[in-house]
């Protein structure tokens, strides 16, 4: 079965007590299906799996390889910064029908050389029969799998690829070009998906695809097709919607964009918490730029009324015609306010001007009468 193109690396929906919304995760995984994505990634790091239990993983796989019932490939995340543990998953999920391949990340906290690396994966690819796509995201890991590791490692049967999120540009077009041509490259920065693409990579393992999956699938088979204008075109469109996806941690973006949509619940699992106001703020305004929700309505303007001010000050009972939204005497609250009673009168409000000019024109005591410039 061929790997190529853009794959979601699938969030993982909870409900309010915390437990997996299986009815959320069968709907987006059809919806991702449905909208033309070329893969599916359950159980990787947007699926915010290290904070599932066994039970749960195998859940999220199960579930993942029951909806999509055989339609596209399906590579399950198997990772563990113990090489006993990372070789009892990978046999474990590769023993799953319906799982194709295996992503597994290098060993987290532990930061081991790169000889370490590639005994790590080595074992793990002696033990399974299912192709290994290598997840290089030192950010996270700690530990960067260097371009000679990676040669190596392309030696071994079936270790197939890598997805590279190193955001490491030189480090990714070393990558392409000393590897051999069975060895396949993927992205895992959305933003630099042409990039790599341009370099020799054959797809992206996408966050922006859990919101965007038709717009990332086309973005990405236009790549590959050559056809940049097209590709450049969604890029742009989308990009900005790509960025804000790590404004703050992943998955919390992502996730409150498809509560936004109304796709799932905004719910996580700690350690990580939702989003701060502001980039919450900065992310509505792009989700809707982007046409995944509608943009909130304008303010609509405070309907104006009329105010009569009578002045004892000011000469023999001078009144003055102002409008309720006038800044020179009201600071924009209603009926005008801050003068002194014992001195001044107000009188309305009245629902339009003409009705304020009449009233004015009835007052009996009336000897100067004027209007301020708001009305």
């Amino acid at each position: 079965m061929q790997l190529r193109g853009c794959g979601t690396a699938l969030v993982t929906p909870f409900r309010q007590d915390g437990s997996i919304d299986e009815p959320a995760l069968r709907n987006l995984v059809a919806w991702q299906v449905e909208s033309g994505i070329d893969f599916l990634v359950p159980c990787g790091t947007t699926g915010e799996t290290p904070t599932l239990s066994h039970d749960e993983w195998l859940k999220v796989i199960d579930i993942t390889v029951e909806v999509v019932a055989g339609r596209v490939p399906i590579v399950a995340g198997a990772t563990s910064n113990s090489t006993q543990d990372a070789v009892g998953k990978a046999k474990e999920v590769a023993a799953r029908p319906g799982v194709n391949f295996i992503l597994t990340a290098s060993p987290y906290y532990n930061k081991p050389t790169q000889e370490g690396q590639y005994r790590h994966f080595h074992a793990i690819a002696d033990v399974v029969d299912k192709p290994i796509i290598l997840y290089n995201v030192p950010g996270r890991t700690g530990a960067n799998i260097e371009p000679a590791t990676l040669v190596r490692l392309a030696e071994v049967p079936n270790i197939l690829g890598v997805k590279e999120a190193s955001g490491n540009i030189s480090q990714i077009a070393e990558v392409c070009s000393s590897v051999p041509e069975r060895f396949l490259v993927f992205s895992g920065d959305d933003a630099i998906t042409l990039a790599v693409i341009a370099l020799g990579g054959v797809g992206i393992i996408s966050v922006a695809s859990n919101e965007i999956p038709r717009e990332m699938a086309e973005l990405t088979r236009a790549a590959l097709n050559n056809d940049w204008v097209t590709a450049r075109g969604i890029h742009r469109k989308y990009m900005t919607l790509m960025q804000t996806n790590f404004i703050e941690s992943s998955p919390l973006p992502v996730k409150a964009v498809l509560a936004m949509m109304g796709k799932i619940e905004e719910v996580y699992r700690l350690p990580l918490l939702p989003m701060r106001r502001d980039t919450r703020s900065k992310l509505q305004k792009v989700a809707a730029e982007a046409g995944l929700i509608s943009k909130p309505a304008a303010a609509q303007p405070e309907a104006a009324s009329f105010f009569i001010y009578e002045n004892w000050l000011a000469g023999p009972h001078k009144i003055v015609l102002h409008r309720s939204t006038c800044g020179q005497c009201n600071h924009g609250k209603g009926r005008p306010a801050g003068h002194d009673a014992n001195h001044s009168r107000w009188h309305g409000p009245y629902a339009s001007l003409s009705e304020a000019r009449n009233t004015s024109h009835s007052m009996a005591n009336v000897l100067i009468r004027s209007e301020c410039k708001c009305v």
